[in-house]
């Protein structure tokens, strides 16, 4: 593991929009009488619970930051900014959840959650090795976050589920701008070649597979059989990519590579594009064979 390089100030560091305090909605915006349960999908349910384990499980993730940029009190401003709304997004779900479900026990599948899957809260460096990297993996988040609403948004009838969904892919869009301004200023410094980026964008995905998404939904549903990261990772996955349309996927796929430091309308972003989409497709039926 490397050592993080120092915030250096001067003409090097790219300016940052200052970070607005507040949220850009609460949960009063929220129409909740739109609610109608004759268009919940009880398997999409399951998976939305899941969902919401990781978004109240943010703050963990501020302090996480908070101590890797310990010197940088701009971004500790932006990441508890950004924490805010993200427990607020864990809110929000919280509340549909139990609207579909008003049996369902958020206290205690958030408390198994929590317990199982810890972070390195005291981590003085970023475990990504230097803090552009880090950025860019948190880049990489908020496209898979922002993609996810976004298909989500696009597919479901349930009107309340479509309108939450909605705001909360606006934010995971502005915090994808927000990491991504952010890692401008230390790329200018560190200077990561755009192929140390696509390594960072690659483990990032591969991470993608690891507990925290598959945990959360063997938690956020009460599973009493033996936890298994790859069974209930499909069962998660199952659920949600079948949503997933091309527009969804190549936008994402754009912004990662963007992020990664490559341009997405270069010959190598259109075949990136095209291998993106053709992957999802393939991984998407072979976890419907598994999970079936």
């Amino acid at each position: 593991m490397n050592q993080a390089s120092p915030m250096v100030a001067g003409p090097s560091a790219r300016p940052v929009r200052s970070v607005r305090p507040q949220v850009h909605w609460t949960l009063d915006d929220i129409p909740w009488d739109r609610f109608d349960p004759s268009k919940v999908d009880p398997e999409l349910v399951r998976a939305m619970r899941g969902a919401c384990m990781v978004e109240h499980h943010s703050e963990d993730y501020v302090t996480y930051l908070c101590s890797v940029f310990s010197d940088d009190p701009e971004f500790q401003a932006a990441a508890r900014a950004w924490g805010v709304e993200e427990v607020q997004h864990g809110a929000a779900l919280r509340r549909w959840c139990e609207l579909a479900d008003p049996t369902w026990d958020f206290a205690d599948c958030f408390g198994r959650f929590t317990a199982g899957h810890v972070l390195p809260l005291d981590a003085a460096v970023s475990v990504r090795g230097s803090r552009a990297k880090e950025l860019i993996a948190r880049c990489v988040v908020e496209v898979a976050t922002s993609s996810f609403y976004s298909a989500i948004r696009d597919a479901v009838e349930e009107p309340l589920l479509k309108h939450i969904c909605h705001r909360i892919a606006g934010d995971e869009y502005r915090h994808y701008k927000l990491f991504y301004d952010h890692m401008k200023r230390y790329r200018a410094v560190e200077r990561p070649s755009a192929w140390q980026g696509i390594g960072i964008v690659l483990g990032r995905l591969l991470e993608s597979r690891d507990d925290e998404l598959a945990y959360a939904y063997y938690c956020g549903n009460a599973i009493t059989e033996p936890y298994d990261r790859r069974r209930h990772g499909a069962s998660y996955a199952k659920r949600t990519l079948t949503y997933y349309r091309h527009q969804h996927v190549a936008k994402a796929v754009a912004m990662t590579l963007k992020a990664a430091g490559v341009k997405p309308q270069s010959r190598w972003g259109q075949w990136a594009s095209w291998l993106g989409w053709t992957v999802f497709r393939a991984n998407t039926r072979k976890l419907h064979r598994f999970a079936a």
